[in-house]
């Protein structure tokens, strides 16, 4: 049976110590997030961040956006935000219903950047500079970690999502020479890609998209993928099928989601200190 990674578990710590680095601040910290449609798991996230904002003593602004709207209205308040000292934070929560992220995301100021996902801070990221990294990527490291210990992580990994989500992780994982597979769920070599993995992360928002056939034996699979199903959220992986397969697993809900929450705080302190490196 697999070791169920308890991310929850693992969250609190990170967010307690959040919570007491903060209240040492001259200033408080200050998130802004643009929620866009009416997506139930990209609410359900929001709401999430924004409790996990308030237990931490960090400002949270949320503006909220039909799913119709303009990527240039998107991009004019995040200008705005860009411009505003007590916003240390910006985020644009995804997916978004039919706008463009690659058009968005590269009008945060790279500084502000709390998702990490930022041309500028992928770049640094590769060159293995200071930067704010992917707050996902980095909860899923976490993961991972917990269920390798202190020794190397497994030689091979394959990353089923879109390449926008797979580049910070892939580039984490390399860091620790692992060799990564990126691929997407319409691969028909996917079982292949899938199978021969010994850390397998999944996040494309299909509910049961990975079975057991899909898994090698031993793996550790991480399951990002949220969907509401009958008002239950569902992961990508088919747990109750893979679990006895796999050496250990993220449950879902519990497992990825309040990681990333975890380290998104993580990364808003990051930013305040990188704003406020001269004052």
């Amino acid at each position: 049976m697999a070791k169920i990674l308890d991310g929850k578990l693992l969250a609190l710590t990170i967010r307690g110590k959040i919570r007491d680095r903060v209240s040492t601040l001259p200033s408080e910290p200050g998130l802004a997030v643009l929620l866009v449609g009416n997506d139930p798991a990209s609410h359900t996230y929001v709401d999430l961040k924004k409790v996990a904002c308030e237990e931490a003593g960090i400002h949270f602004e949320l503006f909220l956006y039909d799913a119709s709207v303009g990527e240039q209205e998107l991009i004019d308040k995040i200008h705005e935000l860009n411009l505003r000292t007590n916003i240390h934070g910006i985020l644009v929560q995804l997916p978004l219903p039919t706008q463009d992220a690659h058009v968005i995301i590269p009008e945060i100021d790279p500084l502000k950047d709390v998702d990490g996902f930022h041309a500028e801070n992928l770049k640094r990221l590769r060159e293995g500079k200071p930067c704010i990294a992917s707050a996902v990527a980095l909860g899923v490291m976490k993961l991972i970690r917990a269920a390798v210990g202190d020794g190397p992580l497994p030689p091979t990994a394959t990353i089923v999502s879109s390449p926008f989500f797979a580049v910070p992780l892939e580039t984490l994982l390399r860091e620790q020479r692992v060799e990564v597979t990126v691929t997407q769920a319409e691969d028909p070599e996917l079982v292949d890609k899938t199978k021969k993995a010994d850390i397998l992360v999944v996040a494309e928002g299909i509910p049961n998209l990975i079975r057991a056939t899909h898994v090698k034996p031993g793996a550790i699979v991480i399951d990002v993928g949220t969907t509401k199903v009958n008002e239950v959220l569902k992961g990508d992986v088919d747990f109750d099928a893979v679990e006895p397969i796999a050496s250990a697993i993220t449950p879902v809900p519990g497992g990825v989601g309040p990681m990333t929450v975890a380290m998104l705080l993580v990364n808003i302190l990051k930013a305040y200190q990188l704003q406020n490196i001269d004052t």
